[in-house]
């Protein structure tokens, strides 16, 4: 079953069955991202159904996405969309809840129940990359590069990626790549962890679907459990980390019981 729900944000979803297939539907400007882009991707968390078990994050054409529409920060804009230009004029705590808005979008990949990936090829930049950043896993194509350019432009990278951004390669190599700018490929990404995999030349559709095989498989309670426990590591006490673990294992057991019952 294929939803045109949030068709007009510029991207596409179809869900059947266990998984839902996220598509950056905006190839003729290579998939540049727009506030209504964001806002269509926010919508997708809110309605996303239990029974769902993984999501994929794919784009059409070559480039994965190229970053936030550069005519957003011109007087014009997008049509239909508000500049940047236009945003600077509000009062700071309009600024701030708006910001917070744009980063819904970003923000529900990792907190949600199903295992999230980002199948990149082509140029991930800027926004772009923080939006592959905020799935759990990263699948790319040989032809991937990823960049954080904000800085060059005068920003910083405020749609929620710094974090994660830090998670997987450390604080150093983070700020590295943030304060320069410079393109990671694909083999770099997959050793500094930005990666799990890189897949052959026009594999990429292939790879995915067979790294979330044995996932998706798995009993859903212990894939959700496992998956909140190892996000929640990295922030948690050792002792409270530990904790969690009883617990949710305790859930897993009485869970397996009611079935044997």
């Amino acid at each position: 079953m294929t939803s045109d729900l949030f068709e007009p944000g510029g991207i596409r979803v179809s869900h059947e069955g266990a998984l839902v297939i996220v598509t950056l539907a905006r190839p003729e400007v290579r998939n540049a991202q727009t506030p209504t882009m964001w806002a269509a991707l926010a919508e997708v968390g809110r309605w996303l159904p239990p029974s769902v078990r993984a999501v994929v994050l794919r784009s059409e054409g070559p480039t994965f996405s190229a970053g936030l529409d550069r005519r957003m920060f011109t007087p014009d804009g997008v049509p239909g969309e508000q500049s940047l230009v236009a945003l600077t004029s509000l009062a700071d705590d309009v600024i701030l809840h708006t910001i917070s808005e744009y980063q819904d979008a970003f923000t529900w990949w990792r907190s949600c129940d199903a295992i999230t990936v980002a199948a990149v090829q082509g140029h991930a930049i800027g926004a772009g990359f923080q939006l592959a950043l905020a799935c759990d896993l990263i699948v790319a194509d040989p032809s991937a590069l990823f960049s954080m350019r904000e800085t060059s432009l005068g920003l910083v990278p405020d749609l929620a990626g710094t974090a994660p951004l830090v998670e997987m390669v450390g604080y150093a190599r983070a700020l590295e790549m943030c304060a320069s700018g410079r393109m990671v490929g694909a083999e770099e990404a997959l050793r500094l962890g930005l990666a799990v995999s890189v897949c052959d030349s026009g594999g990429l559709d292939q790879a995915v679907n067979e790294l979330l095989a044995p996932m998706v498989a798995a009993p859903t309670g212990a894939l959700t459990a496992t998956k909140h426990l190892l996000r929640a590591a990295q922030h948690r006490h050792p002792s409270a980390q530990r904790v969690a673990e009883r617990e949710a294992q305790l859930a897993r057991l009485r869970d397996i019981a009611s079935q044997g019952a």
